[in-house]
């Protein structure tokens, strides 16, 4: 990025800070978060601009002074050799950003082949994010849930959010968990020992705080039906439970979990509302030579992503040929190594991209 386009980025910093140490503007909460965000997003940009023009100065007087003073032709040495790495920094910090990064989300955990086991195993999968969750402080909401006779999950959707005012919200942190996550153990169903393999499918929306899809009421088909626990049994004796089928795309939404019925329809509105803001995202990726690889890509789900193995305790993630032996810890909701490795990853392409 050039000099100008950098103090451009300086003035917003300074522009941000203005508008934040005004009271009125924190009247709209809305609007004050923005700022907020944008304002952290920029902080640690801002630092390594500062780093980077005190260690250029600091060079260009040593170099100065080295002909008088050998001691400052070492310094000068010094801070050249440093100097490499903070302009990585920056151009590291400088890399386009998702636009959803700071945005919560919605996941939904599918059994797949394997009946009851796959089952299980979603159950599994769902307890590993919650716990990831409750780790990193965010908060987890289960929408709506299928459960499985033997208490696992043939399909369970949970909104994911996070701390407020944090620059990076649960989508920078778990958008490449879509996909096919493959299981291979001995099934709590399997009376022989043998090992088994079955997979579930993870999809994950971003749900951005404004929704750019507009959703026309004559699109939808609301029903409305009692919720119902384990085998399909009546969990309460009023028709609190919301369906919404999206005509056009055939997208079904129901959430049961709410309290009221009024709950549940506008929990469900802002689910389908996701979903399509990723399928208009999946279109647009369709369509474009330099699609980035996202969350897009991953919902298909002929894509397996990840394999648990039970046995050796190993997880592998195949797309960056990711492999642990601490399944156990992982399941647990011990998962910044491999989330690491993915994010890591991205950022080695995109700055890869960058430099092309």
């Amino acid at each position: 990025m050039d000099s100008s386009s950098l103090h451009g980025l300086l003035d917003e910093y300074a522009e941000l800070e203005k508008q934040l140490a005004d009271p009125a503007v924190h009247a709209d909460q809305s609007r004050a978060r923005k700022l907020g965000r944008r304002y952290a997003e920029l902080t640690p940009v801002v630092k390594a601009i500062g780093e980077l023009d005190r260690a250029r100065d600091d060079l260009a007087a040593a170099q100065e002074l080295a002909g008088e003073d050998a001691g400052f032709a070492a310094e000068a040495q010094e801070i050249a050799a440093r100097i490499p790495a903070l302009e990585s920094r920056l151009t590291e910090l400088l890399l386009p950003r998702d636009p959803y990064d700071s945005s919560d989300v919605v996941m939904e955990i599918k059994s797949g082949e394997g009946g009851e086991e796959s089952a299980l195993f979603a159950g599994d999968l769902l307890r590993m994010y919650l716990r990831y969750a409750e780790r990193h402080g965010w908060k987890a909401e289960v929408l709506d849930s299928v459960e499985s006779d033997l208490g696992g999950y043939k399909d369970v959707t949970v909104s994911l959010k996070s701390k407020s005012g944090a620059v990076d919200g649960v989508w920078a942190r778990l958008k490449f968990e879509g996909g096919v996550h493959r299981v291979q153990r001995v099934p709590a169903t399997e009376s022989q020992g043998r090992i088994h393999t079955s997979a579930a499918g993870v999809l994950i929306y971003p749900e951005p705080e404004e929704v750019e899809v507009e959703i026309d009421p004559n699109d939808l088909r609301i029903d409305v039906f009692r919720s119902s626990g384990p085998g399909g049994q009546s969990v309460n004796t009023t028709d609190s439970a919301v369906r919404v089928t999206h005509l056009p795309t055939g997208i079904v939404v129901s959430c049961q979990n709410e309290k009221s019925q009024i709950q549940n329809r506008a929990r469900a509105i802002q689910v389908l509302q996701a979903r399509l803001q990723a399928l208009a995202e999946e279109e647009a990726a369709s369509k474009a030579a330099d699609a980035r690889r996202s969350q897009v890509r991953t919902v298909d789900r002929s894509e397996r992503v990840r394999t648990y193995n039970f046995p050796e305790n190993r997880i592998s993630d195949h797309r960056v040929n990711y492999k642990a032996y601490n399944l156990d810890q992982v399941l647990d909701g011990d998962l910044d190594a491999v989330l690491d490795a993915l994010a890591g990853a991205d950022r080695e392409e995109r700055l890869a991209s960058a430099g092309a």
